[in-house]
């Protein structure tokens, strides 16, 4: 089994702003510091089409259900890597090295009338017998979170551009 999740998020920006957004090393680190994330490493090669982007990130466990904690421990390390096809176009692996499991997924950006939307789809694979399932939904509603804050964090540095 797996989760799929999808979100449609929005800028007040034309998409070459938020491109270049998303290019930014400094837009990405102001995102981990809100969340609250332990330590954070983020590489951005590229710009548009053939852009990659890793961002390494390391949370506390602290407010997960203790089902998943057992098999996480008290930080979790998750490793988001894009690859860019084109200005408008991602393909995205999220994993969590060590763990069995994995979250592959797509972004689009269109835009109309100077706002852009971001639609992310992911789906959520657990490897963990009997507890798999609940591991997804509690990883989907994680990842929903994180992007939520990301979009608000993308906003306000839109705004201050």
């Amino acid at each position: 089994m797996s989760k799929k999740i999808r979100l449609e998020l929005t800028y007040d920006a034309p998409l070459a702003a938020v491109q270049a957004m998303l290019a930014d090393p400094a837009f990405r680190e102001r995102v981990c510091e809100f969340q609250g994330v332990i330590r954070h490493d983020v590489r951005i090669e590229g710009a548009g089409a053939g852009m990659s982007v890793v961002v390494d990130q390391v949370q506390t466990a602290r407010g997960i259900p203790s089902f998943a904690t057992k098999f996480v421990g008290d930080e979790i390390n998750i490793v988001q890597k894009e690859t860019w096809t084109s200005a408008e176009q991602a393909r995205v692996e999220v994993t969590i090295p060590g763990k069995p499991g994995e979250m592959t997924g797509s972004v689009s950006l269109s835009e109309a009338g100077g706002t852009t939307t971001e639609i992310v789809q992911f789906e959520i694979t657990v490897r963990i017998p009997l507890v798999g399932s609940k591991i997804e939904g509690l990883i989907g509603d994680l990842l929903s979170k994180a992007l939520r804050a990301e979009n608000k964090v993308g906003r306000e540095y839109l705004a201050q551009a």
